[in-house]
């Protein structure tokens, strides 16, 4: 199958998924969205209101601040893959309990493997703690950390500068150094690239007639 393929099943999968309690309560899935090709992968935390009523992440306020700070750093939403730790809205919007994102954690490891993005950039404490586990988000946000083949960048949720106005200032400065980051990840990722193995090329000999 090809990634695009991939990625359906997968979302035609998380939409009937009963593997943990919310499903009780969703009104619709929110599997993520963006190009099967995405070079950069931001996963937020999980659906509020609005993405419950839509199916598609990140369409609420923090959505809309989000699609604000993508512009800042020079990126455009069609252009990354959005999605979140788990799939369907925990009620009240609290946070996932553990065996929610475990049971979401297979959908999302496939999604990753579908896409093979460069550079992931995690959004909220959650979606933190999947590659950073054991440090607090206040101590490493606006930073970078390569893991294997790829690299990934802390940053606060959208919606923290909404309910916490005094973490807006923070939130707005990492998303101004996004593009030098960035720029740092493509740079150091090329220069470990394998180099193009080229055939060996034999000069033509003329056959001997003896």
């Amino acid at each position: 199958m090809t990634a695009e393929e991939t990625l359906a099943q997968i979302a035609t999968e998380i939409s009937t998924c009963q593997k943990c309690e919310l499903y009780h309560s969703r009104k619709m899935a929110v599997p993520g969205e963006g190009p099967a090709n995405s070079e950069i992968m931001f996963i937020g935390e999980g659906p509020g209101f609005y993405e419950n009523e839509q199916g598609r992440p990140f369409v609420g306020a923090a959505g809309k601040f989000l699609d604000e700070l993508l512009a800042q750093a020079g990126l455009k939403r069609p252009e990354v893959w959005i999605g979140n730790v788990v799939k369907c809205r925990p009620q009240g919007n609290r946070d996932p309990l553990p065996e929610e994102l475990a049971a979401c954690d297979e959908y999302l490891e496939r999604q990753l493997a579908a896409i093979n993005p460069k550079i992931i950039i995690t959004l909220g404490r959650y979606s933190m703690g999947k590659y950073m586990p054991g440090v607090k988000i206040s101590a490493v946000h606006g930073q970078m950390r390569r893991l294997g083949d790829r690299f990934v960048i802390a940053m606060f949720h959208p919606a923290a500068a909404l309910h916490q106005a005094a973490l807006k200032p923070a939130i707005l400065k990492d998303f101004a150094q996004l593009p030098k980051m960035l720029d740092q990840a493509r740079a150091a990722l090329a220069k470990s690239a394998p180099a193009p193995v080229e055939e060996a090329r034999e000069d033509p000999k003329q056959l001997s007639m003896f």
